[in-house]
């Protein structure tokens, strides 16, 4: 099952390093990472997910929580919105460039670039949603794709902080 860590940590070089560290060292895969600043500067949150059962993560939250530099630890319900970013260059001639741009409107992505012969493609969503536009543009023949990773915060009133 995929769980998702919203890490609070202290903005100063080398967090990432020693979180990402205590992960490979207990031989554990991270499915999705994404870092950027919180609500205030001196504080960044890191969202990680990670495949595995509830002791896992259990394991996870306690040796995360024995890092000097980890502010809180919370591991994210369903109550929570989630997003991830996703780039898509995909070939797009005459005859297949009005197809791609219709899948675009669908799925409520926008078109970043148009050029003689790709189109890239801007989606903000959720994982699923980012899977299943790349399925749709499979047959178009996708030349790249940059992803984000999940972000994510809890619903409402809730906070991790």
């Amino acid at each position: 099952m995929k769980y998702t860590l919203s890490v609070l940590v202290e903005n100063q070089a080398g967090v990432l390093s020693k979180i990402s560290g205590l992960f490979s060292r207990r031989g554990f895969n991270i499915d999705s990472l994404a870092v950027g600043i919180a609500e205030t500067p001196n504080l960044s949150r890191i969202t990680i997910v990670v495949n595995g059962d509830e002791y896992l993560i259990e394991q996870l939250e306690k040796q995360l929580n024995k890092l000097i530099s980890v502010v809180k630890v919370k591991v994210l319900d369903n109550n929570t919105i989630s997003r991830e970013l996703a780039l898509i260059k995909v070939n797009a001639n005459s005859k297949t460039r009005f197809e791609i741009i219709k899948i675009a409107e669908v799925t409520k992505s926008n078109i970043a670039n148009i050029s003689a012969n790709t189109i890239t493609i801007e989606c903000s969503n959720t994982t699923d949603n980012i899977e299943t536009l790349i399925m749709l543009l499979k047959p178009y023949g996708i030349k790249q794709i940059a992803r984000t990773g999940t972000v994510a915060l809890e619903n409402g009133d809730s906070s991790a902080k």
